[in-house]
């Protein structure tokens, strides 16, 4: 099991420190807190993947409406040159 490079064992170090910091009271309500921070990021990161992913679509949408009008823009201007 390896959560961010950290090992199993690491893992049970920083319970343990942590457990004689701030005691087994208040690691409840800390994890809670901790949870609710690492949610608040992931909705964050979400919120701009999608965000991004919209932006990148809708661009990708006028570069095909544009290479589709570009041929027909300058077939009309060689016509009106000729004219």
């Amino acid at each position: 099991m390896n959560i961010f490079g950290i090992g199993l064992p690491e893992m049970a170090v920083i319970m343990v420190v942590a457990l004689l910091v701030f005691g087994p009271k208040k690691l409840p309500e800390i994890g809670r807190s901790m949870g609710k921070a690492i949610r608040g990021f992931q909705d964050a990161s979400q919120e701009f993947q999608d965000e991004f992913k919209k932006e990148a679509s809708q661009l990708e949408e006028v570069v095909k409406t544009t290479a589709e009008l570009e041929p027909k823009l300058s077939s009309g201007v060689e016509k009106t040159e000729e004219a």
